[in-house]
């Protein structure tokens, strides 16, 4: 699985914490982290959390990555942005407990933290143990394990109401604001990790031809 990190400007200074511990608990179980940044809050290119949900969807929907964590301070704005897209499910999640019910039972595909609120003596560890309960079984196994199938179904259902109730993402890149969606992609190392892993030629090639 490749797991993209993406950081929102004023939790910028965090970045290199979280990419850390993520690889720590991920690389071992076979995963790749892909960190797209931000990796200080000086970078030239400034991204908010209503960017990190243009930018998750780009990744998850032309299969560059096939998860993605983010936050920013409270977890909420990332959260709520994230979700605004299609191909995108995401959990607020805030400890060990959260990430794993998350995982098992609504098997999303991204989380938004809080790096900001209750981030202080202790947090690291925190950040250990969350990326390790949510990486330690295959997504969608539910819990309890007996409501696994109808839990199964829900989802299923999530995702089949979700296709109607959001546009397709061409639509969406095609339509939105083109200055916000170049500021979007204009990451220090977004186009080194973006186009060898993406696998939507539609995609990569709009992207491209709005990069320059």
């Amino acid at each position: 699985m490749k797991i993209a990190l993406i950081n929102e400007n004023s939790q910028a200074a965090k970045n290199e914490i979280i990419y850390n511990s993520l690889k720590k608990s991920v690389e071992p179980l076979g995963h790749e982290v892909l960190n797209f940044g931000m990796y200080s809050a000086d970078d030239e290119a400034q991204l908010t959390y209503v960017m990190n949900g243009l930018l998750a969807a780009i990744l998850l929907n032309s299969g560059a990555a096939d998860f993605v964590v983010t936050g920013c301070g409270t977890g909420e704005g990332a959260m709520l942005a994230l979700n605004s897209f299609p191909g995108v499910l995401c959990g607020h999640v805030t400890s060990p407990l959260d990430a794993y019910l998350f995982g098992q039972v609504n098997n999303g595909n991204a989380i938004a933290m809080p790096f900001a609120q209750g981030f202080g003596w202790g947090a690291e560890l925190n950040l250990d143990y969350t990326f390790e309960k949510l990486f330690s079984e295959e997504m969608g196994g539910g819990y309890p394990k007996e409501r696994a199938v109808p839990e199964q179904a829900n989802k299923k259902i999530l995702d089949e109401v979700k296709k109607v109730t959001h546009q397709d993402i061409m639509y969406i890149l095609k339509n939105i604001d083109q200055d916000f969606l170049k500021k979007t992609v204009s990451g220090e190392k977004f186009s080194e990790l973006f186009f060898p892993n993406c696998k939507n030629a539609e995609i990569a090639e709009y992207i491209k031809g709005i990069i320059g």
